[in-house]
């Protein structure tokens, strides 16, 4: 970040953010460290796009998106991470996962539907057939085998109908021993500066000792335990990207290169 510039943009920066509880750490103190930018809440995939057409300066974004577009700056060390179970990305199926022949996969999501097609290939040898599950429709609504959720639906309890459940964080370290990155703030090259950085940071830094304000939020718009919620954010997730966890994005970046879900590394950081 040394040779970004010092200052913010003179106009108002368009800011993505998740609407996932998830993200709520990064983004609940945002207001008070960019008062000037416009708050745009959308999915992740949505978010990608919106990024990528330059309606978006900075946002946060799959972490495989990072990768697609050349040019993109990782403009903060905080993300959405998990070292381990993860709770709220499940792969949810009505057969055992090595009969897996066709799989809906959520339409919020990019990296996680690459994650799983990646561990269902590498641990099974599975290529199944990729179906939608359009947003708003529930798993129960789709006659696929198998059915990845992600986000706030992802918390819930599976329907009866999936006994077969996979917790892709859980998967993904138990099967390379790294933790892994679900998204991350990107920013187009020509917004990115040490300013934004340090406001971005200084915003999760601010988010994290909210935590049980943000659970007790979420729980009456999720229908779940405050206590859930915040187990959830202090024991599940991580929102650091340190070496480890660059670690553990490289060799996703490795892996969805050999499975031609992207065509070359990102340069290193």
């Amino acid at each position: 970040m040394d040779d970004l510039d010092l200052s913010l943009p003179e106009r108002p920066l368009n800011v993505g953010v998740v609407s996932y509880l998830n993200t709520r750490p990064l983004v609940e103190a945002l207001p008070r460290h960019l008062p000037d930018a416009s708050l745009v809440v959308d999915l992740p995939s949505r978010l990608a796009d919106k990024l990528a057409t330059g309606r978006l300066d900075v946002a946060t974004i799959p972490s495989i998106e990072y990768a697609r577009q050349p040019g993109y700056c990782i403009v903060s060390d905080a993300c959405v991470a998990c070292d381990g179970a993860v709770r709220s990305v499940l792969l949810l199926s009505r057969k055992p996962i090595e009969q897996i022949s066709v799989l809906a996969l959520d339409d919020g999501s990019r990296t996680s539907a690459a994650l799983v097609r990646i561990l269902l290939k590498e641990i099974y040898g599975l290529q199944p057939q990729t179906i939608p599950l359009r947003i708003g429709t529930a798993p129960t609504d789709v006659s696929a085998d198998a059915v990845l959720v992600i986000g706030d639906r992802g918390l819930l309890p599976p329907p009866a109908e999936f006994p077969y459940v996979w917790d892709l964080g859980e998967v993904w370290k138990k099967w390379t021993g790294l933790p892994f990155v679900f998204s991350m703030w990107v920013a187009r090259p020509e917004v990115a500066s040490r300013a934004l950085t340090q406001r971005l940071t200084a915003a999760r830094d601010e988010g994290l000792t909210m935590l049980a304000a943000i659970a007790d939020s979420a729980a009456q718009q999720l229908g779940l335990p405050a206590s859930e919620c915040l187990s959830y954010l202090r024991d599940n997730l991580r929102f650091r990207l340190g070496p480890t966890e660059r670690q553990g994005l490289m060799r996703y970046y490795q892996l969805a290169v050999r499975h031609h879900m992207l065509e070359s590394l990102p340069p290193c950081w």
